[in-house]
């Protein structure tokens, strides 16, 4: 795979998930201090995804309130999570950095509607970007973005980001970089 940019076709890419489950089933919201617990325990059921420390997810919940979206079950348990920040240099850019979905609650395109509640929330009218990374084997999140460029009628280039070797002796995957636009985000369409 040629470490320059490329566009992905999207025609090709994993066909959309048909809902399991109704899509009311799930209640999405902004995140608060208190679902910090929930959170990480939440992504410690989300294998392969990378478990931060709590204090990570503590300031997730003060800092980035209007970038991150924790889906509720009928029982306000969480079983989504989606952390996102707009990089300070790129005041067009959601950068997407983890994306959570507990196994009971896979199946329903709950990812791909937490992206599209985030961008339809006024802190995001002016996001004509997203930027994620994904692992080269992740076939379920690159069809999540994928099947978002197509909902956002945007391109979406994969380019290299963080090789594996800036991960130390771990055996860390590289990581590429998925860019999705420019579109218009829903928060900034007229009603």
């Amino acid at each position: 795979m040629s470490l320059e940019a490329r566009e992905l076709h999207l025609s090709h890419s994993i066909p959309e998930r048909r809902a399991a489950a109704p899509q009311q089933a799930y209640g999405l919201r902004s995140i608060r201090k208190a679902d910090g617990r929930a959170i990480h325990g939440l992504i410690a059921q989300c294998p392969p995804l990378d478990l931060n420390s709590l204090y990570a997810y503590l300031l997730l919940s003060e800092h980035h309130v209007d970038t991150c979206v924790l889906a509720e079950d009928g029982a306000g348990q969480a079983v989504g999570f989606v952390s996102a920040y707009v990089p300070p240099r790129h005041p067009d850019v959601l950068f997407v950095w983890q994306v959570a979905v507990h196994p009971r609650a896979r199946g329903c395109a709950l990812a791909r509607r937490m992206l599209w509640h985030l961008l339809e929330r006024p802190a995001a009218s002016a996001i004509r970007y997203i930027e994620t990374t994904v692992g080269p084997d992740n076939a379920a999140s690159r069809g999540v973005f994928a099947g978002l460029a197509r909902q956002l009628h945007a391109a979406c280039s994969d380019s290299a980001l963080f090789g594996p070797e800036l991960f130390g002796p771990g055996g860390h995957e590289e990581e590429r970089l998925l860019r999705i636009g420019p579109f218009q985000p829903p928060a900034s369409r007229p009603r």
